[in-house]
């Protein structure tokens, strides 16, 4: 073994402890980088691979009513390559010992001719065979909906088709492209909805579309352009109740699944590059410190024969092994939590094969990252010490410049003496101190981002569900139907004390060569039940203003109050309106329009119609009401806010809690690293100083707090400074994160300041105490020899 290699592995035994805090900075960047990108990159493997393997369809539409015969008609529509037509319907569902609304979609399978898009993986069981003469219907089973109720094979369910009670016993389950995403209307919830594929002359027979369909798909040739599909396509179904399709990245599912992966790629770069910013920092200090401690040797080795670039090389493998500790730990702590991010994933999608993986991509950008941090946060500090000729670097260092502080020009002249120290030695430093305080505000930051989501999500859902949705139960009808008599029906049903009507159109917004699919959604002009709620938890009151939307929807649309709008309907006669924008409200979720329903209606020229009605009932009545809407042949669903919330916040709220436990931990390993190295290093550079304190007579406590009282103020300073960089690294992530399905409101909680405060204090305690040791044990003979 070389000498300097001896010299090398001599060091690192010396210095362990700071060796390994940096190599844990380290690894808590590599890792995060390689568990968000690692999961994620596993999601899109798992999508692609499936969307190819099903032949996922590029376009999708919906009908009234359309014959199958004009099937042949939209495969000859320029750039499409293949079309898939269909019956789809939604149901209410019921399970044996299950009291909560369900929602189920039933899909007709040709028997005679197999599907050639959108095509289902079989899980388990065995596909639905035609024409049983009990007059029960075969079913596949969407494998989440299955694994949420534990359904196996042979289980029956009830379903209520078209005004009939069917039963459907289940033959096994599968899963679809379609329905990767598990949900109704973007809502998480694989308890309250379920896909069921069944015969399709059954399902036909009993809605009366024998040789129709109403559902159509298609998958575009190489090259072909998706617009001119679309709009070709939809002048095609729009004289049978179609008006429009739409592309795949207005599809459900796909958008739903899009989204999450554009979301873990902003986070898997952004929280990361902190991490390594500090690690660069922590490299610099301490190398810095260590060359500077070694000049003689230095100068020995010069004086021996050895060039600068041996001795800088020698000094880059020190930082070198460092690095490559960590990047080992961040692989392996990456992998881990990848694959444990994996499965939660698994949670909300559900591919045939869905394994997690670390590309090797992924592998060589984060040793790449790792050595370039290395080499950026330590080259200038190598470069500065070997360069010293071997007279000056035999020299000790020249003794510090100590004046009065700021404070003491400014007139403050009442510091004790020991707070004076501290202030003193903290500006002879401006460059580290700054640094130091940096790196452990960064710490407050990361600990604010990652509890920051908890907020967000309870406002969320409080602002939706609570503030917005006052009402306890949802019903819906397959048509609009007049209001008077089924808000009568509902009324009448048990438990319930108020009925609020709605109307739901879906709709095209147009303005000019900009269009945008959207709905109108009409609600009471001043509402008890379901209100307009804003990001900032204000309502917004329809009554008088005519056309409100969403601002980002208004901005897609480059449309300010007052400009005229073209909507064409897509439901009913086809027909395009032109109607003044009244407003703009910034919303949480989705592209939404909204008008009064009583002037919706007449701005369609219609009677008092509904589409929808919110429900209050009386607590512990919810089950009798939903039994009792049952029996209303107008009424086609149901759900209840209460089951919709505690299906989602059991998986929401355990998920939230992981990732804010995840990067709380990080933040702590950043926090140790940067307090734990600047006292290591403090306490190396004025280990004469404070032997000659305790020569003179002061206590280990008084030594020590002249050091740790150092440590004290950069944290003070840093907190304050780190819930700042928090609120900003919020607002910028927030900003990179939005899209048009949802937008988080920036909602710092205090209890979110003081956790982060409270995890940055406890870490820079447990490094104190660590430090406050090696302080009682210091070895005053040893510190007292000095250089003449």
């Amino acid at each position: 073994m070389k000498a300097l290699d001896r010299k090398l592995l001599r060091d690192l035994r010396l210095m362990w402890s700071q060796a390994l805090t940096i190599a844990l900075v380290v690894a808590s960047g590599v890792g995060g980088f390689i568990t968000s990108l690692s999961a994620v990159d596993s999601l899109a493997l798992a999508r692609d691979r499936f969307y190819t393997t099903a032949r996922f369809a590029d376009v999708f539409a919906s009908v009234k009513r359309a014959p199958s015969a004009l099937a042949d008609s939209l495969r000859d529509t320029p750039g499409v390559a293949d079309v898939q037509v269909s019956i789809e319907q939604i149901v209410r569902v019921e399970l044996a010992g299950v009291t909560d609304p369900i929602i189920g979609q039933l899909i007709g399978l040709d028997a005679r001719q197999p599907a050639r898009l959108n095509q289902l993986s079989l899980s388990s069981g065995r596909r639905p065979d035609p024409g049983r003469s009990d007059g029960l219907l075969e079913a596949l089973v969407s494998e989440a909906f299955a694994q949420a109720h534990h359904l196996r094979a042979g289980d029956r369910v009830q379903a209520l088709v078209n005004g009939r009670q069917r039963t459907l016993e289940l033959t096994g389950t599968a899963l679809s492209p379609e329905f990767i995403f598990a949900g109704l209307w973007g809502m998480p919830d694989t308890r309250g909805f379920g896909v069921f594929w069944l015969d399709r002359d059954a399902l036909a027979a009993a809605y009366d579309m024998q040789g129709a369909f109403n559902r159509v798909t298609l998958k575009l040739a190489p090259g072909a352009s998706e617009q001119a599909v679309i709009d070709s396509v939809g002048r095609q179904l729009a004289r049978y109740g179609g008006r429009e399709a739409y592309g795949r990245a207005d599809q459900t599912s796909h958008a739903m699944l899009d989204n999450e992966i554009k979301e873990q790629r902003v986070l898997g770069t952004v929280l990361p590059a902190i991490f390594l910013g500090v690690a660069a920092f922590l490299l610099n200090v301490v190398v810095s410190r260590l060359v500077s401690t070694q000049r003689e040797q230095i100068a020995a080795l010069k004086a021996l024969g050895y060039p600068n670039l041996t001795i800088g090389i020698h000094y880059l493998k020190l930082v070198l092994v460092i690095v490559a500790l960590g990047l080992v730990l961040g692989v392996f702590a990456g992998d881990q939590l990848g694959t444990m991010f994996t499965g939660l994933y698994a949670e909300f999608f559900h591919f045939p094969t869905f394994e997690h993986r670390v590309a090797p991509w992924l592998l060589v950008v984060s040793a790449g990252l790792t050595v370039l941090t290395a080499v950026l946060g330590t080259l200038n500090a190598i470069i500065a010490t070997v360069r010293l000729p071997p007279a000056e670097a035999m020299r000790p260092p020249a003794p510090g410049h100590y004046r009065r502080t700021l404070l003491e020009r400014l007139g403050l002249q009442t510091m004790p003496p020991a707070l004076r120290m501290i202030v003193r030695n903290i500006e002879r430093r401006p460059i580290r101190s700054v640094l130091s305080i940096t790196g452990v505000a960064a710490a407050v930051a990361i600990v604010i981002m990652g509890n920051f989501f908890r907020d967000a999500i309870e406002v969320v859902v409080d602002t939706q569900l609570q503030l917005g949705l006052r009402g306890d139960l949802t019903v819906w009808t397959a048509e609009p139907v007049d209001d008077a008599t089924v808000s009568h029906e509902l009324a009448r049903l048990p438990g319930v004390t108020g009925v609020e009507s709605t109307r739901f159109v879906p709709v095209t917004f147009v303005n000019g060569h900009l269009r945008e699919r959207s709905m109108i959604r009409g609600y009471a002009g001043r509402p008890d039940l379901y209100r307009v709620i804003d990001v900032d938890r204000r309502e917004t009151l329809l009554e008088g203003r005519g056309l409100v939307m969403t601002d980002r929807l208004a901005n897609k649309l480059a449309l300010k109050p007052g400009d005229p709008v073209q909507i064409e309907l897509l439901e009913g006669r086809e027909r395009t309106l032109t109607v003044p924008l009244g407003g703009t409200v910034r919303e949480m979720m989705g592209l939404n329009a909204y008008m009064e329903r009583g002037e919706l209606n007449r701005t369609l020229a219609e009677a008092d119609l509904s589409t929808g009605f919110v429900l209050s009932v009386e607590r512990g009545r919810e089950g009798l009401a939903l039994e009792a809407s049952k029996a209303l042949p107008r009424v086609a669903g149901a759900w209840s806010k209460a089951t919709m919330l505690r299906n989602m916040e059991e998986i929401s709220a355990r998920n939230v809690r992981i990732m804010s436990s995840i990067l709380t931990a990080f933040a702590s390993i950043i926090a140790i690293g940067v307090v734990y190295n600047n006292a290591r290093i403090a306490l190396a550079e004025r280990a004469w100083e404070l032997a000659s304190l305790r020569v003179l007579g002061f206590t280990r406590g008084e030594v020590s707090g002249l050091l740790l009282g150092e440590l004290a103020i950069v944290i003070g300073v840093a907190l304050p400074i780190g819930m700042l960089m928090g609120w900003a690294l919020v607002h910028t992530v927030t900003e990179l994160l939005k899209s048009d399905q949802f937008y988080f409101p920036v909602v710092i909680r205090a209890r979110t300041y003081a956790w982060a405060a409270l995890c940055v204090l406890a870490a820079g305690t447990a490094s104190a105490l660590i430090v406050r040791r090696r302080i009682d044990r210091l070895d005053m003979v040893s510190a007292l020899k000095t250089r003449d």
